[in-house]
């Protein structure tokens, strides 16, 4: 079901008319039919493995409250530290008994539907179910969380069932936690004519994005690097990066968009995705800011419970001992890391070329932290103004190109091809050839009408200075809300207009209707 459908819009419409007009006790339950039918009218199936999702987690949840509960007992009744000790060892390990399991279960799941069926005659005939991987991973946070204890289990299934299963956010998250949305479902909210303005104009903002400029560079993208490598110049695979780049954020991020304004007009706040990725002075802080949802889960349950593990700090320890402190402590991070962006790059399809992707991207921090000392030492020898404007730019331009070879990777799914179009980039760029390179591969009138991929090429354009300026804003003003800034009458009333007119007018000269990137993921 398309965003911008028709049956989305009534459907979300709907859901809200009953929302609000309903008593505010019954709202929740609401929203849990709404989530329900949601899964059913895209697919009966779909319900299913979400059921088995939410029962399994929240029952193993229940468990390990319930082993929390009888062990705190028990310790009351022991005698000595050395009983309390082989006590708490005891349910300690019938709780990580429980958490494995559920783990192996939905983890294996989320596995043979993305993976396993795709590599056998076996199970080939069923479609990934909407949202697995989002709701996997909310659901497993979520169980982590209790049996760290962070908090307790959610008693009611309903309730828990209703986090899971949230339907604007499945199409491609964020990933939720529950100590943020758990207590917003508990609440009663009331319709805020000034929210609902809000959330239209990042709804809009959204479609502007996805339609306005996504959708109209997808197929030049895709004819640039459908194109044999040897058949091209390095300027036009740099141009296909370049385009790539853009049109990954605005699919990206224009979805969350429609998402985060979707949740605000049921007065619900989730999880921002992205903030200005491409203003990053480095990798690192180039992946705080881009899917921050994601990056945020494997940071709490994957890089620090590994870094954390017994083995790896023996290891800091060793290398403290025999290189230093600084490797010490940069090592093991930068192992954790590298883990952290090959499981990412599994996460995004079975394909090498998303592994090549991660542990491009893992290396590349590992590497940057290592190195850091030596370029101070460098900095300090050239008198680099570090804290300057201009170096400040020149961090963010660097980092956009380490980003950009990154894309590589991610976008050019055949290994060789990906190889092939480095070598063009780096010993054929041949800036002369690009317009007629262009011309021929994304212009070719045997292939296209040319006047509509130009169309959508100056859409996209005005589409990407608007994003820029937008973004620029925000990182120039961190603190400060644009709304608030700008949100009369009269801005509020022009930008409805401009965005509408962005999307209708895209729709003239689009050539494609592919849903969103991270849908497939």
């Amino acid at each position: 079901m398309d965003f911008l459908s028709l049956g989305y819009i009534a459907f979300t419409a709907a859901a809200l008319v009953l929302y609000y007009r309903l008593p505010r006790a019954h709202q929740w339950k609401v929203l849990l039919a709404a989530n329900l039918l949601f899964y059913l009218l895209v697919g009966r199936w779909n319900i299913a493995f979400i059921l088995v999702t939410a029962f399994s987690v929240w029952y193993a949840a229940i468990l390990l409250d319930r082993l929390s509960e009888q062990f705190k007992a028990a310790k009351k009744t022991a005698e000595s530290r050395e009983e309390k000790k082989v006590l708490k060892s005891r349910f300690q390990n019938k709780k990580r008994f429980v958490l494995f399991l559920a783990l192996v279960l939905n983890f294996g799941i989320l596995a043979f539907m993305k993976y396993f069926r795709v590599m056998g005659s076996w199970g080939q005939g069923l479609l990934v179910p909407l949202g697995i991987s989002f709701y996997t991973f909310q659901a497993v946070g979520y169980l982590v969380d209790v049996h760290g204890e962070k908090y307790e289990a959610e008693k009611r299934f309903p309730r828990f069932l209703l986090f899971v299963s949230f339907f604007p956010q499945l199409v491609q998250g964020p990933i939720n936690r529950y100590g943020k949305m758990g207590p917003q479902f508990e609440k009663e909210h009331s319709w805020s004519a000034e929210r609902a303005k809000r959330a239209v104009i990042l709804i809009l903002f959204g479609l502007m994005k996805k339609y306005a400029v996504a959708n109209m560079l997808t197929d030049s993208i895709a004819r640039i690097f459908d194109s044999p490598a040897d058949t091209i110049p390095g300027s036009l695979v740099v141009c296909g990066i370049l385009l790539y780049s853009v049109q990954q954020y605005a699919d990206f991020s224009g979805g969350i968009d429609i998402v985060l304004g979707v949740a605000q007009l049921f007065d619900l706040e989730m999880m921002p995705n992205f903030r200005q990725p491409y203003f990053a002075v480095s990798l690192g802080d180039f992946w705080r800011r881009w899917h921050i949802s994601l990056g945020a889960w494997m940071r709490d349950y994957v890089f620090y419970p590994f870094a954390l593990l017994k083995p790896m700090q023996n290891f800091g320890k060793w290398c403290s001992k025999h290189l230093g402190k600084h490797f010490g402590r940069v090592l093991p991070a930068g192992i954790a890391n590298i883990l952290v962006f090959f499981l990412v790059g599994v996460w995004h399809g079975a394909y090498m070329h998303y592994v090549w992707w991660g542990l491009y991207n893992g290396i590349v921090i590992a590497l940057s932290d290592i190195l850091e000392p030596t370029f101070g030492k460098v900095s300090e020898l050239l008198h680099l103004p570090l804290k300057s404007r201009g170096m400040h730019i020149f961090r963010v331009i660097r980092t956009f190109v380490i980003v950009n070879i990154g894309w590589y990777f991610d976008r050019i799914e055949d290994m060789g091809q990906c190889l092939a179009c480095f070598g063009r980039t780096v010993s054929a760029f041949k800036p002369g050839e690009f317009l007629y390179s262009f011309s021929n591969v994304c212009l070719n009138p045997e292939l296209v009408k040319p006047m509509y991929v130009l169309g959508g090429m100056v859409i996209a354009l005005v589409g990407t200075v608007v994003i820029f300026a937008v973004s620029l804003w925000k990182e120039l003003h961190p603190e400060e809300d644009i709304h608030e800034r700008y949100g009369n009458k009269a801005l509020t009333g022009l930008s409805w207009v401009f965005l509408s007119m962005m999307v209708l007018v895209s729709f003239v000269f689009t050539t494609t209707t592919g849903g969103f990137l991270y849908a497939n993921f």
